[in-house]
């Protein structure tokens, strides 16, 4: 028998997080579990926020999606910090284009901003493509970026 209390305070728990920034599934079921409900009630709070629009993975994604790409990350660094958070397949592809052309110019932004404009030298240029790499930039994309 599910404790009633227990359901509140979970998705009072819940919603409190998502009051805060979207959350996908997983990372939402990690929480309350680190805060001791029972499996049976997560699932029945995860049940009832999605019935109730509260809870989306795709709204998460699109949110995770956009911030990253704000703070300069590539396309295969967010496919692989999406997974991590329980993202795959179709709903990662569909707001994750990798082969769009317009990654070369979030990778050109980012080294931009990252480094001067009047760079030389081998070592220099070592220097850009790991960072870029880092960032989770294809290397045909790199390529192009470095090209201008």
């Amino acid at each position: 028998m599910i404790n009633p209390s227990s359901l509140t305070q979970a998705r009072s728990s819940a919603i409190n997080y998502l009051s805060k920034r979207e959350h996908s599934e997983l990372e939402l079921r990690h929480k309350l579990t680190h805060k001791g409900f029972e499996a049976s009630i997560i699932a029945q709070v995860l049940s009832q926020l999605q019935i109730d629009n509260l809870l989306s993975n795709e709204r998460f994604v699109e949110a995770y999606v956009h911030s990253r790409i704000k703070r300069g990350f590539g396309p295969l660094r967010i496919q692989q910090e999406l997974r991590e958070r329980g993202i795959t397949g179709e709903l990662q592809t569909e707001h994750l284009n990798i082969h769009d052309p317009v990654w070369i110019t979030y990778a050109r932004k980012a080294r931009e901003k990252r480094f001067d404009q009047n760079w030389q030298g081998e070592r220099e240029f070592g220097k850009q493509v790991r960072f870029l790499q880092y960032r989770g930039f294809t290397p045909s994309q790199i390529k192009a970026a470095l090209a201008s």
